[in-house]
């Protein structure tokens, strides 16, 4: 990832510059005096120095100096021409330019996406995230050889109009990942919106993604802006697309190919600017075999397809996630905790079946009962602390399934088994079993096990 410095005195156009830069993939820092940015260098070489016209002397330039050393650096001043006398805008034209007050929003976004450009012909993709300690990419943790993967693939993707296709298991993030490639994308101004297709009812899915008129079925008392419109100039997250029913996809598809949509009861249709994201935890092509996503709208969806490492795929970013959500915990409850080195060990040892959402639980678990500063190992769910051990009970851990047994009885053992294991926690059960809830519900009414 660049990185940019940020040395202005005025508190609002440094707080300007900085949100840019990292709605635009830099990391930051910043200080409002030329001796602190000297410092702020020392610690870490920027790729773009954003410098106040005000400041002058010697720190000044050797500011300038150090950029102007850099493979691919940068330097832009920033205030009115008037501020001071730039004896070496002349000498230095390669690499100095210019912005005026006030801030436009267009010219700072063009000088970054140079600046990036440079650094990633110099130092090639790798240097999206180059540094050790660089852990975060718009909503995403960890700096693991799998997100550093996963973060180079966004940052190619993102700034396309293509539709994303984001797959992984359930709580490994794919929302996430879905408002990063929003976030960095020229639709970033604009609304995100975010739905979770195994959440609505069939019978109010068109009303609610597509919208509806006044009058055009009982209760409906006003008109309602569906998703798509919410969403137009911006980005819609079909969060769980196999869980939408295959009558509802052939409609979807509909509105991709014309960019089009009608609401219920209307007579005319309605023009929208929707970029699509679709996100599941199923396998997308066994999805298909299963008839839970029509091929046809698959390969609409899928003009590239993102994958999002589960959790114990990534074991090296969990110590820096474990105390990140800790330090969130803690600024929540207003109280703060740590993590000791056995405890530490234990988090790394488990397998986490219901990946970051799992860990974000079981420490908020551990921070509530946990008496002292520091996270107790029992304090912990059993399954993370290791206190619950299948192999003392025989047979509990394990289900056999003769030869030519079908594929669905054997899901069903499968289901019946784990919502045993785990207490008859449905929730828990979904996320072992790395399906939606609705999914879970549907199964067990199947098998007439709603009590």
């Amino acid at each position: 990832m660049p990185h940019a410095l940020i040395v202005v005195r005025d508190d609002v156009a440094r707080s300007h510059l900085v949100e840019v830069a990292r709605s635009q993939a830099f990391s930051v820092s910043q200080a409002n005096s030329a001796e602190a940015g000297l410092s702020q260098l020392e610690s870490r070489r920027p790729d773009l120095l954003f410098l106040d016209r005000c400041f002058g002397g010697q720190t000044k330039d050797v500011l300038l100096d150090q950029i102007r050393g850099s493979a691919g650096g940068a330097a832009v001043l920033v205030g009115p021409m008037g501020a001071s006398h730039d004896s070496r805008a002349e000498a230095m034209p390669s690499f100095l330019s210019s912005l005026d007050d006030p801030l436009e929003v267009g010219g700072v976004e063009a000088i970054l996406a140079g600046v990036a450009n440079s650094v990633a012909e110099i130092r090639g993709p790798a240097s999206l995230r180059s540094c050790p300690e660089e852990t975060r990419f718009g909503h995403l943790d960890g700096s693991s050889p799998r997100m550093q993967e996963l973060c180079h693939l966004i940052s190619r993707v993102a700034p396309s109009k293509a539709s994303v296709l984001v797959c992984g298991e359930s709580g490994s993030g794919k929302e996430r990942v879905a408002r990063t490639i929003h976030d960095l994308s020229p639709r970033r101004r604009e609304a995100f919106v975010a739905v979770n297709c195994g959440a609505i009812s069939p019978n109010l899915m068109e009303s609610q993604i597509f919208g509806h008129e006044k009058g055009s079925f009982s209760g409906a008392t006003s008109r309602h802006r569906g998703l798509f419109e919410q969403a137009h100039g911006g980005t819609l997250l079909l969060d769980e697309i196999t869980e939408m029913p295959p009558e509802f996809q052939v409609k979807l598809l509909r509105v991709l190919e014309t960019g089009t949509v009608m609401r219920v009861g209307a007579e005319s249709s309605i023009d929208v600017d929707v970029r699509i994201l679709a996100a599941t935890n199923r396998p997308p092509l066994r999805a298909v075999a299963e008839g839970k996503l029509r091929t046809d709208l698959y390969y609409r969806l899928r003009i590239l397809e993102v994958e999002v490492p589960p959790l114990r795929a990534r074991l090296e970013d969990l110590p820096h996630l474990a105390r990140t959500i800790l330090e969130e915990i803690g600024e929540c409850e207003g109280r703060r905790k740590s993590i000791g080195p056995e405890v530490m060990g234990m988090l790394q040892g488990y397998h986490w079946p219901g990946n970051v959402r799992e860990l974000r639980n079981a420490l908020y678990t551990a921070f509530l009962l946990s008496e002292g500063e520091e996270l107790d190992e029992a304090a912990f769910p059993d399954e993370v602390s290791g206190s619950l051990h299948l192999d003392s009970v025989p047979g509990a851990n394990a289900i056999h399934i003769p030869a030519g047994t079908s594929i669905r009885e054997a899901e069903r053992q499968l289901i019946l088994m784990t919502l045993e294991y785990m207490e008859e926690r449905k929730d828990r059960t979904a996320e072992v079993l790395g399906v939606s809830l609705k999914t879970l519900y549907n199964r067990l009414h199947e098998y007439g096990r709603m009590d």
